[in-house]
């Protein structure tokens, strides 16, 4: 067991909105049987506040990352059989409903996306452009290409591609160049190698402001290697499908392509989808979500004071009305094999 593993679980875990999330919640898990899925369990903290607030309720706990499902289980065993933790990925949540019984729906569903504080916190998982690492950043450790793999095999125009946008970098293909010609003579291993580089790729001036330039880099690195906007994209429609009738979903995003993904399921749910001038809107063509929340909310002072990780939180939350109109409904349990998949198996 590491020193980090010695420590509180909650001491490590401080939740983004926690109050406001069960809040928004509560409504639909008052009754006997209620069950919420948290999509992304990391170190429980949502869990345990709505174990510990809503006595009804049962929680189902899914995560890709095996010590964050072990460390999360730890602290939510006083719970008993309340709690239900599942290795899996989020978009994988028909699924996972489906085998648990819950065939019917289930009555919430939680997402707090990005990366976790146990992956940021702790230097060997390679998160963190502050501490040096290996640079690896896969949430399961025990599959798939580390970051390291990525820079020394995909090509320069792969690389800009993913900085621009996954990273939203301005310098993408500059700091693409500089990756590829420096693997020529030492293959990436560490992280500090890759924050010093891109340190060097900025112009002084720009990176007066901003924060820490590797900020960028380093985000669209970790999207890449564990595939998240693709896997956000078969998500937030499969999460909707595993709601029933009067079931709540609540999303905390933390930057403009995840809000984007998530925006852009809710409004789809929450707009008529009948042609605009028809003098009677079909049932089949009414709107099946409500929203919760008008717009993205934000942090407040308060939050922000009390935990520094919420300051870029976008929170959107919405309530299932009636089923889903069959002419809308996705497959959510189909995982269709991306084009990054294939290029990822054809670097092994």
């Amino acid at each position: 067991m590491s020193d980090d593993d010695e420590r509180s679980t909650a001491d490590r875990h401080l939740p983004v909105l926690l109050q406001r999330c069960i809040d928004l919640l509560a409504p639909a898990l008052s009754a006997p049987g209620s069950v919420l899925v948290d999509c992304t369990l990391g170190m429980g903290g949502h869990t345990e506040g709505v174990l510990e607030q809503l006595p009804h309720a049962r929680v189902v706990g899914i995560d890709r990352d095996p010590q964050a499902l072990r460390l999360a289980s730890e602290r939510l065993a006083r719970f008993g059989d309340r709690f239900t933790p599942v290795h899996a990925v989020y978009d994988e949540i028909g699924d996972v409903v489906a085998r648990l019984g819950y065939a019917d729906g289930v009555q919430g569903v939680l997402m707090d996306l990005g990366v976790s504080s146990l992956q940021l916190d702790e230097a060997g998982r390679g998160f963190a452009y502050a501490q040096d690492a290996p640079l690896d950043m896969r949430m399961d450790q025990t599959t798939g290409l580390t970051a390291a793999d990525v820079l020394n095999t995909y090509d320069e125009h792969e690389l800009t591609r993913i900085l621009r946008e996954y990273g939203e970098e301005r310098f993408a293909g500059k700091i693409a160049r500089s990756i590829v010609r420096r693997r020529v003579d030492k293959p990436w291993e560490r992280t500090y190698e890759l924050a010093d580089l891109v340190r060097a790729c900025i112009p002084a001036a720009t990176r007066k402001t901003g924060g820490n330039p590797s900020k960028r880099t380093f985000q669209a690195l970790r999207i890449e290697v564990n595939g998240e906007l693709e896997v956000l994209e078969r998500a937030v429609p499969a999460a909707i499908e595993a709601l029933a009738v009067g079931g709540r979903i609540v999303v905390e995003s933390y930057h403009s392509l995840e809000d984007r993904i998530v925006k852009r399921a809710i409004t789809r749910g929450t707009t008529s989808s009948a042609p605009a001038g028809l003098p009677v809107e079909p049932e089949t063509h009414k709107a099946y979500l409500e929203p919760l929340t008008r717009g993205a909310e934000e942090a407040d002072a308060e939050e922000l004071a009390r935990n520094p990780r919420s300051a870029s939180v976008r929170l959107r939350a919405a309530a299932r009305l009636r089923p889903t109109p069959d002419h809308l409904r996705t497959t959510p349990t189909s995982r269709t094999r991306s084009t990054r998949t294939t290029r990822q198996e054809d670097r092994r």
